[in-house]
């Protein structure tokens, strides 16, 4: 079995980050990161799981187990009720760069257990179709993905709904650090580059929601 320390470097390497920058993206302190390193002592459950989501790594990974390096995601399966909401599609949410927001009903519709809504009112959720391949594995083109409303995130290397330049919609894990004029775009699809907003370019950058159940159809 593989150790924490070296693990930790590891992912560091990969995904060419320093330790000053996953300090600040997950919140760890940079002090504590470096003792990490050298092996002097192990992270809090805590910790750990900070550093594995901003290094997009699985915890069990991180810790030095034989396991996938890539944190496997579960899709959720929705329970089959009489009681649903009917949703228009109304618009594609690219999970790539540079496409426009399109907000043009199709008519197509899906059919949204009510229990999934969490006591909210159908006006707190849109639902799109996602259009691309850099959210992947989580997110496949064709996916149909119920989205909350909100324009805020809870924290760093949650995934939401945003729109940059005014117009490109995109499904992106969104890292950033509070009281800073920067937010990252980082795909799942490790094919796909990470891209950083920053400055004056926020002002033409909001979030609309956040992803809260996935419908896909299987062949």
């Amino acid at each position: 079995m593989a150790e924490f320390k070296d693990r930790l470097k590891e992912a560091l390497a990969i995904r060419k980050m320093s330790a000053a920058e996953l300090a600040r993206l997950s919140q760890v302190n940079e002090g504590a990161i470096s003792q990490y390193k050298k092996g002097a002592y192990k992270a809090t459950q805590e910790n750990l799981d900070r550093l594995a989501k901003t290094l997009n790594v699985s915890i069990a990974w991180l810790m030095g187990a034989d396991v996938p390096m890539e944190k496997e995601y579960k899709l959720v399966s929705p329970t089959v009720t009489d009681d649903v909401v009917t949703f228009p599609v109304i618009g594609e949410i690219a999970a790539g760069y540079n496409c426009v927001a399109n907000e043009d009903w199709s008519g197509d519709t899906v059919e949204v257990p009510t229990s999934y809504l969490k006591g909210r009112p159908k006006s707190d959720y849109m639902v799109l179709k996602v259009h691309g391949d850099s959210m992947y594995p989580l997110y496949q083109d064709g996916d149909t993905v119920l989205i909350l409303k909100q324009s805020t995130l809870d924290r760093s290397g949650d995934i939401g709904a945003i729109i940059y330049e005014d117009e490109c919609a995109t499904l992106k894990k969104i890292e950033f650090v509070h009281g800073e004029d920067w937010l990252r775009l980082v795909p799942l699809n490790p094919l796909y580059k990470p891209e950083t907003i920053e400055n004056e370019a926020l002002e033409h950058c909001r979030v609309i929601g956040v992803p809260r159940l996935l419908i896909r159809e299987i062949d």
